[in-house]
C-alpha cells in the first residue's frame, strides 16, 4: 500500500509569495501525524492542496498514490476534512447537510441515510439531527464538522484545528474520538496550535515555518532536542552562581535555588551535586525540569509571531484562512467535494 500522504518538492506560489517552498513529506497509511507551525508557515495551504481546493505552482502530490490533481476524484474520496471554520449549508437539517456530502461522493441515498445517522451517533449529536446549523451551540458545531468528514467512511481522516475555541471537556471528548478511529485503522492528519494536543496524540510531527519543513520526528525525539533545567535548592546559597564544569550551559540563582541548563538532567544531576558538595553547599532540595514540546517549537521556529497556546490561555487565531468546500469545485474538477 502505497503511504497516505506523499509530497515531492512542492509549491505553492500566490504570485511573488511563496506558501510552500519545495516541501517533501511522507505520512504512513494508519499514522496519527501532526502539522504544527505558526501562523503563515504554510499547513492551510498544504491541506487545500491536498483536497483540491489549492493547485500546486509545482512538485507532486499525491494521496494513497493518487495524484491530486490527474486522479482527483479518487484521491478527493478517500480524504474526510473537518476544516477550522463554519462552512455548512445553513438551510437544511443537519442530517441533510450529511446525506448531500455522501451524495457529492456517489453515495446511493439509502446508505447516504444510513451513514448520516451512523456518524450523528458516534459524534454524539443524534438527537439534533433535525435541527439547522445556526440552531446548534459551537460545540455541537465542531461535531458536525467531524461528522461530515467521516460521513464518505475515509481512509485519511484532516483535521486543521479541530479544538479551536472548545471547552475542555469537549476537546477531550474529541480527542478520545479521533483517537478510536485512528486505532481502527484511520490515518489522521492534524494541524493545531495546541502543543500538548500534538504531544499526546500524534504519532510523528511535522514543523513548518514559512513555507519549509524544519524537521519530522515523534514528540519524545523532539523534546530531547532541547535541554533540561536541574533545580538545586540550597541551606546557604551564593551571592553569584558557582563555577561549573562544561556541562552546564549556564546558570543562575532564583531565591535560594540554584538554576542549571544542562543537555541531560538525568545523566548530569550526580556530577552536579558532587560539585556543589565540593565547594562546601548544603543541598536541600533537587528538581528537574525536562524540556517541552513548546520550547523546542519555539526554539525551531524563532518568528516574531508565536501563537503556539496552551490548552488554557485563549485561543489566538490560526493560520492562513482556508477555503471552503464548494460545489464548483466539484463542477471544475469532474469529481466530488
Amino acid at each position: 500500500m502505497p503511504p497516505a500522504i506523499e509530497t515531492q518538492d512542492l509549491v505553492k506560489e500566490y504570485g511573488e509569495l511563496r506558501a510552500l517552498q519545495g516541501l517533501s513529506l511522507t505520512v504512513e497509511e494508519g499514522e496519527f501525524f501532526g502539522l504544527l507551525g505558526p501562523n503563515g508557515a504554510g499547513k492551510t495551504t498544504f491541506i487545500n492542496t491536498l483536497v483540491g481546493l489549492v493547485r500546486k505552482s509545482g512538485g507532486d502530490v499525491r494521496v494513497f498514490g493518487h495524484d491530486v490533481e490527474a486522479e482527483y476524484q479518487q484521491a478527493r474520496d478517500a480524504i474526510g476534512l473537518a476544516p477550522q471554520e463554519f462552512n455548512v449549508d445553513r438551510f437544511f437539517p443537519i442530517r441533510e447537510v450529511l446525506m448531500h456530502k455522501a451524495g457529492y461522493h456517489g453515495i446511493p441515498k439509502d446508505e447516504a441515510e444510513r451513514r448520516a445517522d451512523e456518524v450523528l451517533k458516534r459524534v454524539g449529536i443524534y438527537d439534533k439531527r433535525d435541527e439547522r446549523f445556526d440552531w446548534l451551540s459551537g460545540g455541537m458545531k465542531r461535531r458536525l464538522l467531524l461528522a461530515r468528514a467521516l460521513v464518505t467512511d475515509p481512509d485519511l481522516l484532516i483535521l486543521d484545528e479541530p479544538t479551536a475555541g472548545v471547552d475542555v471537556q469537549l476537546r477531550h471528548d474529541l480527542w478520545e474520538l479521533v483517537s478510536e478511529l485512528n486505532e481502527e485503522g484511520t490515518t489522521v492528519l492534524l494541524t493545531t496550535h495546541y502543543i500538548e494536543e500534538a504531544e499526546r496524540l500524534c504519532d510523528r510531527v511535522a514543523i513548518l515555518n514559512e513555507g519549509q519543513k524544519v524537521t519530522v520526528a515523534t514528540p519524545d525525539e523532539l523534546k530531547e532536542r532541547g535541554t533540561d533545567t536541574i533545580s538545586v535548592a540550597l541551606e546557604n546559597p551564593p551571592s553569584t552562581p558557582p563555577s561549573l564544569g562544561a556541562y552546564a550551559h549556564d546558570a543562575w540563582l532564583s531565591g535560594d535555588a540554584l538554576e542549571v541548563r544542562v543537555d541531560d538532567g538525568g545523566s548530569t544531576a550526580p556530577q552536579l551535586l558532587n560539585d556543589l558538595e565540593a565547594e562546601g553547599y548544603d543541598i536541600v532540595d533537587l528538581e528537574i525540569t525536562r524540556t517541552s514540546l513548546e520550547e523546542v517549537f519555539v526554539d525551531l521556529t524563532r518568528h516574531e509571531d508565536r501563537s503556539v497556546t496552551r490548552s488554557d490561555e485563549r485561543d489566538g487565531g490560526g493560520d492562513e484562512q482556508p477555503g471552503t468546500e464548494r460545489e464548483e469545485d466539484f463542477l471544475e474538477q469532474g469529481g466530488a467535494v
